[in-house]
């Protein structure tokens, strides 16, 4: 007979509640043994802290949940909180100025001088940190799909939330691999809780996020949104493939034909539609951010993806929708307490809401992500909050530069802090925030790759029609998928074409599917001496911006951007 307090056909030993946990530490200890060394060297008190390596995502999970407050969704991805800061943070971005890289950073407002004492002051700060936590986690994985130009990352953190984040972002190595790991390219002490000095000495903040590139190491004090691991990662890329490799890295995504094979690359920064507009059900997604164009083809850096969820829903994204599940994180994710369902329309804590998952959750994903082939076309995705920019153009190989290196799009809201309306912004080769050497030595190899695979570039505006923000609205995304569309089918080398005045750009007069007057943005705006102005307004931003390249450039590529004769 089973007494009612009895629970039947259970092994006693299960019910033990830190039966799991016992085994988490046998397991990890077992895991990290060839690598005691290491931390003891570089100042871990082992005797302190429980290092987890590559830890289980269920026990991430568990962590997580126990540890940091976080819930499960109802469709099983993770929900977490990375705390003030829900951005990037670029104004306290920081490269060490060293021996070994000080003659190829583009120095400036975007890469940021350090000495090298204060970056030990920062790592030293990050490691005290470390050992204060009862866990640490170590995740280990690669960056970049092509074994012949990947490098080995570890990020060591304090939170299980990054860990799975990182577990997620980079490439997974198997069981071989990672017992055959040994000693990583890149680190990553990321110590987010714990604020930086802001009166050590090149501080501004107690925000600190750094690149020490001889030493190949990140230190991260003062802000826990996990997008900064992301890019940190993505910065050495953007250094080393050039340098080291004499490849071209790219803040793009990219996505191959089922059919023919066909291989397209999509530039845009944060919330142009990127991440959208790569996720096509027809065709197989390579990446969704970044890429690496070699000389035998096209690779992804990353092992998943990274999506906003501002107003996501099945109808409209339903690749992405669908990826969020067990193994995902939502990031800043408002949700109903009742059912655990996330409302992906409440700005409540930030319009940067995010997914993390691992890119195989997408099902046409390629994988491995990469392909033997060079591309056929590119689409440089900008998001007009003037109103003014057709949703599509087709740019001659000077245009191509041209645009590539003004990178004009705007800052949506949510991307950085302090960012509450779309900011017209020019962000060289679309990833001003993350480049790292001049801008002149990315367009140079771009043009180079471009004219010899005769790579067709077209200019697809994501951002207002009808008038400018706040007037006009911005353009259906049904529109824009149709444009796409026609790029992908050849449908739009043979369209006729109308030049687009004050830029020079050449419009298509007709793409099926698409109103007429949405081609040809003079005729979406009733008032059109306002349109004039607006035009005339832009172009002379164009013209200031690009003052900065005028001496590195040809004047073939200086004449390609808008024209106020």
């Amino acid at each position: 007979m089973v007494h009612p307090h009895h629970t039947p056909y259970v092994t006693p030993h299960i019910l033990h509640r830190h039966y799991a946990q016992a085994h988490d530490n046998e397991l990890h200890n077992t895991l990290i043994g060839h690598d005691l060394e290491y931390f003891s060297q570089a100042g871990f008190d082992m005797d302190r802290i429980q290092l987890k390596r590559n830890a289980p995502v269920a026990q991430l999970y568990e962590d997580a949940i126990r540890n940091e407050g976080a819930i499960i969704s109802s469709s099983g991805a993770l929900i977490n909180f990375s705390g003030k800061k829900t951005g990037r943070s670029p104004k306290d971005k920081r490269i060490v100025y060293e021996e070994t890289s000080k003659d190829d950073i583009w120095w400036g407002s975007v890469n940021i001088k350090m000495d090298e004492h204060t970056f030990e002051i920062n790592r030293e700060r990050a490691i005290d940190y470390l050992n204060t936590r009862d866990n640490v986690y170590v995740f280990d994985g690669f960056a970049g799909w092509d074994p012949k130009y990947r490098i080995k990352v570890r990020v060591i953190c304090a939170r299980a939330y990054h860990a799975l984040f990182m577990n997620n972002m980079l490439i997974r190595p198997t069981e071989e691999e990672l017992a055959s790991f040994g000693e990583p390219d890149f680190i990553i002490y990321n110590a987010g809780q714990f604020p930086a000095n802001r009166f050590t000495k090149g501080m501004s903040s107690t925000t600190s996020v750094e690149i020490n590139f001889k030493r190949m190491e990140m230190v991260i004090l003062g802000t826990e949104y996990a997008g900064e691991m992301k890019k940190g990662v993505f910065s050495v890329m953007h250094y080393l493939q050039p340098v080291k490799f004499g490849q071209l890295s790219l803040h793009s995504s990219a996505n191959v034909g089922m059919d023919k094979g066909d291989v397209t690359l999509f530039f845009g920064l944060s919330g142009t539609g990127k991440t959208t507009l790569s996720a096509d059900p027809n065709r197989l997604l390579i990446g969704d951010d970044e890429h690496v164009w070699s000389d035998t083809g096209v690779f992804n850096i990353e092992g998943g993806c990274y999506a906003k969820c501002i107003n996501l829903s099945s109808e409209k994204e339903p690749e992405i929708f669908n990826a969020i599940r067990f193994g995902s994180i939502l990031e800043n994710v408002v949700y109903n307490p009742a059912t655990r369902t996330p409302d992906y329309d409440d700005v409540t804590i930030t319009e940067n809401t995010r997914c993390a998952y691992p890119i195989e959750y997408i099902p046409n994903a390629k994988i491995p992500c990469m392909v033997d082939r060079q591309p056929s076309n590119i689409i440089m995705l900008t998001c007009d909050a003037f109103g003014v920019l057709p949703p599509v153009s087709k740019l001659s190989p000077d245009q191509a530069s041209y645009h590539f290196l003004a990178g004009y799009t705007s800052k949506t809201p949510g991307t950085e802090d302090g960012v509450l309306e779309p900011i017209p912004t020019f962000s060289t080769c679309y990833s001003a925030p993350f480049i790292v050497l001049h801008p002149g030595r990315y367009a140079e190899m771009l043009a180079d790759r471009m004219s010899k695979h005769n790579v067709s570039c077209w200019l697809i505006n994501t951002g207002w029609t009808g008038g400018k923000f706040g007037t006009g609205k911005r353009c259906p995304l049904k529109y824009t998928r149709r444009i796409v569309d026609a790029v992908h089918s050849g449908e739009l080398l043979d369209s006729e074409y109308e030049t687009f005045g004050t830029f020079g750009l050449q419009v298509p007069t007709n793409v099926e599917g698409v109103p007429r007057e949405l081609l040809n943005p003079r005729l979406a705006w009733a008032d059109k001496e306002a349109f004039e102005r607006e035009v005339r307004k832009l172009a002379g931003m164009f013209q200031k911006a690009f003052k900065l390249y005028e001496g590195d450039v040809q004047e073939n590529v200086r004449l390609a951007g808008p024209r106020m004769d």
